[in-house]
């Protein structure tokens, strides 16, 4: 017998935030990745680290790179059928620069941002 999940009120399941993008930036690289918070795994990510992006990049640290680790990220949600994500910035990112990269070229390959 299954036990069907229960039924949340709409006002809660407005504010559920399943999927959380979070973004590391060193001297040398640009990362970001998108968490399942309930199941505490990594659902997606890309990185200027990987093999196949350090080739066709000229430097894998400034705005343009996280723009391209932003497009890629929201290229592989999409195939993962991940149409919303939320974002979570620490004390000392603001909405500027890399992050403003990453999280613009996101939202321009068609992931929602929650």
């Amino acid at each position: 017998m299954v036990i069907p999940p229960p039924v949340r009120a709409k006002r809660i399941t407005d504010y559920l935030k399943p999927y959380l993008l979070k973004m590391h930036f060193t001297n040398k690289y640009v990362s970001a990745q998108v968490i399942h918070s309930p199941t505490a795994t990594v659902a997606s990510s890309a990185s200027s680290q990987e093999k196949l992006l350090r080739s066709s990049m000229g430097c894998t640290r400034d705005v343009a790179a996280a723009a391209k680790i932003g497009k890629l990220l929201g290229e592989r949600l999409l195939v993962k059928d991940i149409p919303a994500v939320s974002v979570f910035l620490n004390r000392e990112q603001k909405y500027h620069g890399k992050v403003k990269a990453v999280i613009d070229s996101l939202r321009d390959a068609g992931v929602k941002l929650i």
